[in-house]
């Protein structure tokens, strides 16, 4: 694993003193010894002078050489410090073990496991007669729900538990109506609803009303069969029927989402600056491809803003967004809502997803696209994500990673707000939000994205209350 730089210390300590004439050994002869003891005393006390002298510079350079063998071994001991503490070490029990578990979020993809949350209760409406159906734990197979104690505020919840924001039509149903094995079970809501969503639910063996729920939730998550993104293709018309530009002054700036005929979710960075009074200047394009295509005449108006309280703008956590349209869309074949996810729903890593927007198609671009681009990419987990060698611990669990190692594929600048959607069965739901990134599809560096499934009860009460 690569930490950066290390700075190695090379100690090279050459000792070439050429020893003077004072350092080197001259022996005397007897002759000189004979001459020594006739000179006289005032010689001697010379001598010892010098001879003093020259002890004292011995060891002065003696002192000197000391002092530089302790600097070399203490720079050696510094230079063994770096590499076997400091810098990690080949070995894989040298590493520290805080180290070594980035390094394998980095690089090792076969020991993160996709640990799935287990519910109590689910849900789910019978596409052929939209019979509401209802699975309890440790039961088999998926039970009709009694129309006892049933009410059109229990339809919401449970639409908004199945990804969408609106009931449409709910009814009870006659069981006569229906046919049935008579060994069938039901569930009831019971008595006291007080309970919470996943403990309301009781098995029967029949419904004392001879009814059952029949429920319809608002339509989104399709598209029709005709049908910031580096390394995309071009989509075709209908292909991403929820997908908006948003255009500030005749200008597209951003991507979004429609979820609702009269609501789109985009990210917070791209309206912060351009709340009320200027909501008036935005305006949503909705069923194009081709940006030179767009009528400004038939984009619809902004009628409000919502952007998350806790939205930051340094960090870019919890950035998400929600326009109120000033008159509710028409869908169609090219303008559809995109399913949200649904609540505890997990998508675990590896899970191919798609991310559209006409954003820069290369890093080095000044223009946005001028058709809708795709690209199929892949989720990256969050511990992967945060790993040393990509984001190093900036990504929040308000946010998640789609994308390539390589950076072959990747959102960019005008990419912004639009949807990573997911297939699930055969509904598309929004898993994310274009949000940011470092450059544009640059390796070890994936798109970041706002993960929409932490914002579900926000979103829902933004639609509620406004």
């Amino acid at each position: 694993m690569i930490l950066g730089p290390v700075a190695q210390f090379t100690v090279d300590v050459r000792v070439n003193a050429e020893l003077s004439p004072a350092f080197r050994s001259n022996v005397p002869s007897s002759q000189g010894q004979d001459e020594a003891s006739r000179e006289h005393i005032s010689g001697k006390q010379d001598t010892s002078r010098i001879s003093l002298e020259n002890c004292c510079t011995v060891k002065r350079c003696l002192a000197i050489i000391g002092a530089i063998w302790i600097l070399a071994g203490a720079a050696v001991g510094l230079w063994f410090l770096v590499n076997y503490f400091i810098r990690p070490h080949s070995h894989q029990d040298s590493v520290p073990l805080q180290d070594a578990e980035k390094k394998m979020s980095c690089n090792d993809t076969n020991n993160e496991l996709n640990i799935l949350t287990s519910k109590k209760v689910s849900f789910r409406i019978n596409t052929e007669n939209f019979l509401l159906e209802v699975h309890v734990e440790d039961k088999r197979g998926w039970l009709p729900a009694c129309h006892e104690r049933w009410n059109s505020s229990l339809g919401t919840v449970i639409c908004r538990q199945l990804g969408n924001v609106r009931v449409t039509d709910h009814k009870g149903v006659n069981l006569t109506d229906i046919k049935l094995n008579d060994s069938q079970e039901f569930v009831q809501i019971v008595p006291n609803q007080n309970t919470g969503l996943e403990h309301m639910w009781q098995i029967r063996g029949s419904c004392v009303s001879g009814r059952i729920v029949a429920l319809k939730c608002s339509e989104c998550g399709t598209r029709s069969k005709a049908s910031r993104v580096i390394g995309g293709s071009d989509a075709l018309l209908g292909r991403w029927p929820w997908q908006v530009s948003l255009y500030l002054s005749s200008k597209h700036v951003c991507g979004g989402s429609i979820v609702a005929h009269q609501w789109i979710v985009t990210a917070a960075h791209c309206v912060h600056n351009y709340r009320s009074p200027q909501v008036s200047n935005w305006l949503v394009i909705t069923g194009i491809v081709i940006q030179s295509s767009a009528r400004i005449s038939e984009g619809t108006t902004v009628e409000k803003i919502f952007y998350h309280q806790s939205y930051n703008d340094r960090t870019h956590d919890y950035d998400i967004a929600m326009m109120k349209l000033s008159i509710p869309l028409n869908f169609s074949d090219t303008v559809r809502a995109v399913c949200l996810p649904r609540y505890n729903q997990e998508f675990p890593m590896g899970t191919q997803c798609w991310v559209s927007g006409w954003g820069y198609t290369r890093a080095d671009n000044i223009h946005v696209a001028e058709t809708l681009k795709e690209a199929s990419v892949p989720l990256i987990s969050t511990k992967r994500c945060n790993s040393s060698c990509m984001y190093d611990g900036e990504i929040t669990p308000r946010m998640l990673c789609a994308g390539y190692l390589d950076g072959r594929i990747d959102a960019c600048q005008g990419d912004s707000g639009g949807p990573l959607v997911c297939q699930d069965e055969y509904t598309w739901r929004l898993v994310g939000i274009v949000s940011w990134g470092m450059g544009c599809a640059e390796p070890n560096h994936p798109g970041v994205y706002t993960k929409v499934p932490e914002f579900l009860d926000w979103i829902y009460h933004i639609i509620e209350n406004n």
